[in-house]
């Protein structure tokens, strides 16, 4: 994907979330650090448009919840690893947003991230990139594009912000 490509799945998935949540009220995009925290910004800039009010969109840091790490030392050093959420999320749509799904162990730490500061009345996944290979039960709402890819295949998001231009490539690991 260029990055025109990757502007038009965006917005593709911003009409998608407004389409099915019957506009952008009560929405919170939050962005699973670093590369979906960058996207998640471009659609809350987007859903404003579209939908002529103010989307939130918060940087959601999942190191904490990961289960490839789990000594209590490491989940300890993260005192407060999400100070940007909301302290109620009562009524909130949780929009996760990243850039690829792949195993959905992130997916599965983001969720637990959002369910350890409160209750949405929903939470739903928006990925860039689709790319297989999951180990665990867990589909995205909304996909800019699928990407069937191998295992010894590694999708690379790079984004403006982080990255100095926008494009998502596959190549061989290692």
């Amino acid at each position: 994907m260029d990055a025109d490509a990757m502007r038009r799945a965006l917005t593709r998935i911003c009409y998608e979330i407004v389409e099915r949540n019957h506009g952008a009220q009560n929405l919170l995009l939050a962005g699973v650090r670093t590369r979906g925290a960058h996207l998640a910004r471009r659609m809350a800039e987007r859903l404003a448009e579209v939908e002529s009010r103010p989307v939130q969109a918060v940087d959601l840091d999942v190191r904490a919840y990961r289960d490839d790490r789990d000594s209590a030392g490491y989940r300890a050093s993260f005192a407060d690893p999400n100070p940007g959420l909301p302290s109620d999320l009562t009524g909130l749509t949780v929009v996760l947003v990243d850039d690829v799904l792949y195993t959905g162990r992130t997916t599965r730490a983001a969720i637990d991230a959002i369910l350890a500061v409160g209750r949405p009345a929903a939470v739903q996944l928006a990925v860039l990139v689709d790319r297989g290979h999951r180990e665990l039960p867990i589909r995205a709402d909304f996909v800019g594009k699928n990407l069937p890819t191998s295992a010894e295949e590694v999708v690379a998001v790079r984004v403006q912000e982080a990255d100095g231009g926008d494009r998502v490539t596959i190549r061989k690991a290692g």
